[in-house]
C-alpha cells in the first residue's frame, strides 16, 4: 500500500510517499480502508519534533515511528480479536497512529460510527479539533446557557467547532478572527464577530465575558483576564509561542501557575482521545447541531503541501487529505 513516511524531524519536505506492507491487525484493533484523514497542528508538531519536550516520548534524536496522521475516516475491512462493536463494511471515524496511508489500524475504542449525513472528508475533520473544542467548553469552561462566551481563532479548525458547540450549549457567542473569515464565522452561528486587526477585545469597550476560549494563543494572559467578568473563566487551548522547548505548553504552564493568585478561573487541559467524546460529536453532527467546515482537500501525495498551508495559519476551518 501507499503511505506517507518520514525518518527524521523536519519541515514537510522530509515526507515521502512510499510502498509499504499493510499494517498488521492486533487484538482490540480495526483495520480500515482509509478514505480521508484530517490535518491539524498536532501533525506539524509530530513532524518537526517541536516543542523539544515532546521528544521525550516520541524519540530524542529521530522519531521512533515513521508514520504521521491521527484523524481518520474510512471503511472497516477487518477486525481483531475481542472487537464486537464493528464489522467489515462499517463506515467509521476517529483517531489512529498512521492515517496518511491507504490502510490503517486503529483501536476500536478510538472509533465511532460515521453519521449517515456526513462525507468521509467531513468526518475526518472532526476527531481532534472537535474533541478539543468540546472539552474546552464543556469540561474545562463549564459553559452554561445564557453566558457570554468569546472564542479566539474562531475561523480555524478548533474554532469553527467551538463556535457551533457554544451555540448548541445555549451561549451568546462572540468570535474573534480576521476580517477575511468574518462571514464564515457568522454563518456557523456566531452572534457577534470581532476583527482582531481592527479591534482589541481587551480594551474595555465591550461588556465582559463569562468565558474566553483562547485558541489563537497569541495574547498575554493578563490581557485575557481584563476581558473577563470578576469570576469569569478562561481556557487556554494550545498556542504556538514559547520557543522551541515548550512552544504552546509554555502558556499552559503559566496558566496553571496563575491559578492560585486570581479570582478569575484559568483552565488548561490536554485533549486526549476518548470514545465517549467521539460518540457525542457523532450525535451532534448527525442531528445537524454541528457541521464540519472543510476548506480544502488534498490527495495523499500532496500531504506536505497541506501541512505547509496549515503552517501559514490562514486556513478556514479544516484541511483534509483524501485517499
Amino acid at each position: 500500500m501507499k503511505a506517507i513516511t518520514r525518518s527524521v524531524y523536519g519541515p514537510p519536505r522530509v515526507l515521502g510517499l512510499a510502498e509499504v506492507p499493510e499494517p498488521e491487525l492486533g487484538d482490540g484493533e480495526v483495520r480500515l480502508r482509509v478514505h480521508a484523514a484530517g490535518v491539524d497542528q498536532g501533525v506539524w508538531h509530530m513532524l518537526t519534533g517541536i516543542p523539544y519536550v515532546m521528544r521525550l516520548g516520541i524519540g530524542p534524536r529521530r522519531p521512533r515511528s515513521p508514520w504521521l496522521g491521527a484523524d481518520v475516516a474510512g471503511e472497516v475491512t477487518a477486525v481483531g480479536a475481542g472487537v464486537t462493536a464493528f464489522k467489515p463494511g462499517d463506515r467509521v471515524f476517529g483517531t489512529c497512529g498512521a492515517a496518511y496511508a491507504e490502510h490503517a489500524c486503529a483501536r476500536a475504542d478510538r472509533l465511532a460510527p460515521m453519521p449517515a449525513n456526513l462525507s468521509y472528508e467531513q468526518a475526518a475533520a472532526i476527531p481532534t479539533s472537535g474533541m478539543t473544542a468540546l472539552r474546552a467548553l464543556r469540561d474545562s469552561g463549564r459553559v452554561r446557557r445564557g453566558q457570554r462566551v468569546l472564542i479566539t481563532g474562531a475561523g480555524g479548525g478548533v474554532g469553527t467547532f467551538a463556535v457551533q458547540l457554544a451555540k448548541t450549549f445555549g451561549a451568546h457567542v462572540t468570535g474573534v478572527c480576521s476580517g477575511a473569515k468574518e462571514e464564515l464565522v457568522r454563518s456557523i452561528g456566531a452572534d457577534d464577530v470581532i476583527d482582531y486587526t481592527r479591534e482589541d477585545f481587551t480594551d474595555g469597550s465591550r461588556p465582559a465575558f463569562d468565558l474566553i476560549v483562547d485558541i489563537a494563543g497569541l495574547r498575554p494572559l493578563t490581557h485575557l483576564r481584563r476581558a473577563l467578568t470578576p469570576r469569569g473563566t478562561y481556557v487556554i487551548v494550545g498556542g504556538e509561542g514559547g520557543g522551541r522547548w515548550f512552544a504552546g505548553l509554555d502558556r499552559q504552564l503559566r496558566t496553571a501557575l496563575y491559578g492560585p493568585f486570581t479570582r478569575k478561573r484559568p483552565r488548561m487541559f490536554f485533549a486526549f482521545p476518548r470514545e465517549a467524546d467521539l460518540l457525542t460529536l457523532a450525535e451532534l453532527a448527525g442531528n445537524g447541531s454541528i457541521t464540519p467546515v472543510v476548506s480544502a482537500t488534498y490527495p495523499l501525495e500532496r500531504v506536505p503541501e497541506a501541512i505547509r498551508e496549515l503552517e501559514k495559519g490562514h486556513a478556514r476551518g479544516k484541511l483534509v487529505i483524501t485517499v
